[in-house]
């Protein structure tokens, strides 16, 4: 099973974000419903390795967070392929992701090493932009560079993701509520 960890957002944080993905009319918009913050990718996994995962992160104790947002950015370089809102990497929000990724090395899966930079997804682009839709971008990114909402993380979750056509879809497969 395709799977991860992440950080479901309120309400509130979606329906921001949404009003930021409306100025965006290039690329594919993310749907609210998708929207995360991605703690550990998991990738393939069986479902014995995942039930294992369940009995550790259910006993991991941590306040609830506050997430920053601050402006937006791309991913992929110069041709990008996703557009981002920032999160603040706070220490809080560093060692929970550590914790997380610990657990999941405890039930024997291997995670790749990846720097942590926190955000979450906006929009995907195609592969091959075409003529001005970069500078759409651009201008897209320096429009909403003002960009700030703050709000509270009070669980994270183990999700399916299943690939379609279409876009990937997220199913919660068990939610953790931060407390402690």
């Amino acid at each position: 099973m395709r799977a991860f960890l992440g950080l479901p957002l309120p309400d509130a944080a979606l329906d921001a974000l949404e009003r930021v993905q409306e100025g965006l009319t290039v690329g594919r918009h993310v749907p609210a419903e998708n929207m995360h913050l991605t703690l550990a990718f998991l990738d393939d996994q069986p479902e014995a390795a995942l039930q294992a995962l369940h009995q550790l992160l259910a006993v991991i104790s941590t306040p609830p967070l506050t997430l920053s947002f601050s402006g937006l950015d791309t991913f992929g370089g110069k041709l990008p392929r996703v557009v981002a809102a920032e999160v603040q990497k706070t220490p809080e929000l560093t060692q929970l992701r550590s914790r997380v990724r610990s657990a999941c090395r405890d039930a024997g899966m291997d995670l790749s090493r990846e720097r942590f930079r926190p955000h979450v997804t906006l929009a995907r682009f195609p592969r091959h932009l075409e003529a001005g839709q970069v500078e759409k971008i651009a201008q897209f990114l320096a429009g909403a560079a003002g960009f700030r909402l703050d709000c509270e993380a009070e669980s994270f979750a183990l999700y399916q993701s299943t690939l379609a056509p279409d876009g990937a879809r997220y199913d919660v497969l068990a939610e953790y509520p931060l407390k402690g």
